[in-house]
Formats: C-alpha cells, sequence, structure tokens
C-alpha cells in the first residue's frame, strides 16, 4: 500500500518534460495505473487524502492527453 502512494507521490513531483510522443503515451498510462490503484486503497479505506492524490493525479493526467490530442483543426473559409 505505501509503496503505491509513495510512486504516486513520486509522479506527482516528476518534472514532466517530454521529448517525444510515446514519453506522453507511457506517463498517461502510468498515471492511470496509479489512480486505479489509489482508488482500490480508496474504497477500503475511505480515507480523504487518497481522494485527494487521485484528484490531483488526474489533473496531471488530462493535461498530459491535451498534450497528446493536440489542437483541433479549426475550419478556415
Amino acid at each position: 500500500m505505501e509503496s503505491t502512494i509513495e510512486k504516486a507521490i513520486e509522479f506527482e513531483n516528476r518534472k514532466f518534460s517530454f521529448k517525444t510522443t510515446s514519453d506522453r503515451i507511457l506517463a498517461a498510462r502510468e498515471a492511470k495505473d496509479l489512480i486505479l490503484e489509489i482508488n482500490e486503497l480508496y474504497k477500503e479505506k475511505k480515507d480523504a487524502k487518497l481522494m485527494d492524490l487521485m484528484k490531483r493525479l488526474t489533473v496531471i493526467k488530462q493535461k498530459i492527453e491535451k498534450r497528446l490530442k493536440g489542437r483541433p483543426l479549426t475550419a478556415t473559409s
């Protein structure tokens, strides 16, 4: 249990300067895995700190995914 939380905190504090798209994909997957693991712990313990950690990781994951998807093409006439 502690190792999952430690991994999540380490992930959260990591500097995100992704050089390649594959780096971003791996980071998004890692974030998703951590969120799911913490969610399992949260189901057992109902600790608000775990929920806050999941929310922070979700924000990071969403930012990474936004970069992956890129900007939508705008219609020009």
